[in-house]
């Protein structure tokens, strides 16, 4: 089916692959995908290159927009773009796509160790093995528990699937909760987040930061939850409120938390999450595993194949709601 916009006449032009590490059998392959486009690396393009392209993979900025009138489609290698979304951009007719779903698998894997390590408190058996102690306690288990996933694309959706094959009762918050979603017991709206919350012993953020979920999670939020609930973040920090955090956990409203995404990246020294006691620290490394970048490159070739033939792209951002 062909429709507007990027896929609309491409038929010939420059594609610029970026941002990645060059790898010339890989490009010779994007070339059979798509004959009768120039496809060619580059680390800096040249201002000739921005000028003749009609589509570049990698992320851009204002200037490489002006730069390259004849632009149609602009792939992202990763699956939020909150930070490539600059107004001009936004407000172009350029058709963005993003490389969402890349790490949905190993996101929700992290989320599970973070849970898991919480739960067990793995911190400590890390402290016995050091000093090698044989340190035996009564732990807690995930069996019986209720998550509640905020954001159910694919990485919140591949998590449910995993926390219910834990015995684990799984409540999650959308945009749209009319639509069910497999392993999920209820659905809310981001306006009954006070409903959804005081029911987990878990809330876990896997949602895209967008304008509307930048600082859900304040001070009232996590007032809401369960006494001794626990917090995981895996996907944006700036979704909940540091300080609004802090004080949470510090007057032991909260029980812990597991914290792969940040407000601030990276952590300085200072920060006060190294050193508070039930919280496990992780560097924004979750979705960073072997299988990422090959999932990366079967997303975009087959946006390439489908730009070649003029037909509708796949994983399509909305620019203006950020996803």
């Amino acid at each position: 089916m062909t429709t507007g916009g990027a896929a609309e006449s491409s038929a010939g032009g420059l594609i610029l692959i970026t941002e990645v590490a060059r790898d010339d059998e890989w490009l010779d392959r994007l070339r059979a995908l798509a004959p009768g486009f120039e496809i060619a690396w580059s680390e800096r393009p040249t201002g000739d290159q921005m000028s003749r392209a009609v589509a570049i993979a990698g992320a851009l900025a204002p200037e490489d927009l002006a730069a390259a009138p004849g632009l149609r489609w602009n792939h992202s290698w990763r699956a939020g773009v909150d930070d490539e979304l600059f107004p001009e951009l936004v407000d172009s007719s350029v058709e963005l796509t993003s490389s969402t779903g890349n790490g949905a698998v190993p996101l929700a894997e992290h989320a599970m160790m973070l849970m898991l390590m919480l739960d067990r408190d793995a911190p400590r058996w890390a402290e016995a093995q050091r000093a090698r102690t044989w340190d035996r306690y009564v732990h807690g288990e995930l069996a019986g528990s209720t998550v509640g996933i905020i954001g159910l694309g694919q990485a919140g959706r591949d998590l449910a699937q995993k926390a219910r094959a834990f015995h684990m009762r799984v409540l999650g918050v959308r945009a749209r909760p009319e639509m069910p979603v497999a392993g999920v017991e209820r659905i809310y709206g981001a306006g009954d987040l006070h409903e959804f919350l005081p029911q987990c012993d878990w809330v876990v953020v896997t949602a895209a930061l967008t304008p509307s979920t930048r600082g859900m999670l304040d001070e009232e939020a996590f007032a809401a939850m369960k006494p001794g609930a626990r917090f995981v973040n895996v996907s944006r920090g700036e979704i909940a409120v540091p300080d609004a955090l802090h004080r949470a956990l510090e007057s032991g409203h909260l029980g812990g938390a597991g914290l792969d995404a940040h407000a601030d990246e990276p952590l300085s020294a200072d920060a006060p999450w190294w050193t508070m006691p039930h919280v496990i620290v992780t560097p924004h490394n979750g979705a960073t595993s072997f299988g990422l970048r090959g999932r990366s490159r079967e997303i975009f070739e087959r946006n390439l194949e489908l730009f070649a033939r003029g037909e509708t792209l796949e994983s399509v951002v909305n620019k203006r709601l950020g996803y």
